[in-house]
């Protein structure tokens, strides 16, 4: 197969596979999507959503957010992990809103990666699933994928990403990113990886992979 071929392959199976894929993240706007995707870092989304209801009940806009403490945010998001670090950036970047932006979620990369706690990724999915402004945030699945499929080398996110911008038409990328996640959790897992399951691995997979299982 050439990587023509490849990327082929893996758009049409995964669009077989997840012709609609939804949002994982429970959500209703975009300040809430930013919370819950800021509070799923090193998390899962199960935990997340079961945990943003009840911050969303005391808070679901910049403007309540900033009435409770950092320490009342802190204990209610305490089951996600890394809760002294979102806690703080969830109240930062609620006053950063209000102050800067009228109480609204900015519709750019710069400033949504100037608020605490909002990397490269988080930024990517607010502006790709809020907004539906093509970007291509890289999670541990499509890291992962993209080295196993041969797309990408694998160094680093940052490079994984250029890659996957690369490769795939620029239409796509808001829903092949959510369909990628999706296959790595249930065919092509980090644990637990059994290759007969992996239909796209098994096709289009680097020899290296291949070989070591």
């Amino acid at each position: 197969m050439t990587k023509k071929e490849k990327v082929q392959f893996v758009i049409e199976t995964l669009q077989a596979l997840y012709p609609s894929p939804p949002i994982a993240l429970q959500h209703k706007d975009p300040y809430t999507l930013l919370i819950a995707v800021l509070l799923s870092a090193q998390s899962t989304d199960v935990r997340v959503n079961i945990i943003t209801p009840l911050l969303f009940a005391k808070a679901d806009n910049p403007y309540d957010m900033v009435k409770l403490s950092v320490e009342e945010i802190r204990e209610i998001i305490k089951p996600v992990g890394l809760s002294p670090m979102k806690s703080k950036g969830i109240y930062g970047l609620s006053n950063i809103l209000i102050d800067e932006h009228g109480g609204n979620v900015p519709q750019n990369f710069e400033d949504l990666e100037k608020l605490p706690a909002v990397g490269h990724k988080t930024a990517s999915v607010v502006m790709s699933q809020a907004f539906g402004i093509p970007a291509f945030p890289v999670d541990t699945h499509i890291h992962r994928l993209m080295y196993r499929w041969n797309l990408s080398n694998g160094k680093n996110v940052v490079q994984t990403e250029k890659d996957a911008k690369r490769l795939f038409p620029k239409e796509l990328w808001n829903t092949l990113h959510l369909q990628i996640i999706y296959y790595g959790r249930q065919y092509s897992p980090a644990r637990g990886w059994r290759i007969d399951n992996d239909i796209i691995t098994k096709t289009i997979g680097r020899k290296s992979v291949l070989k070591n299982i």
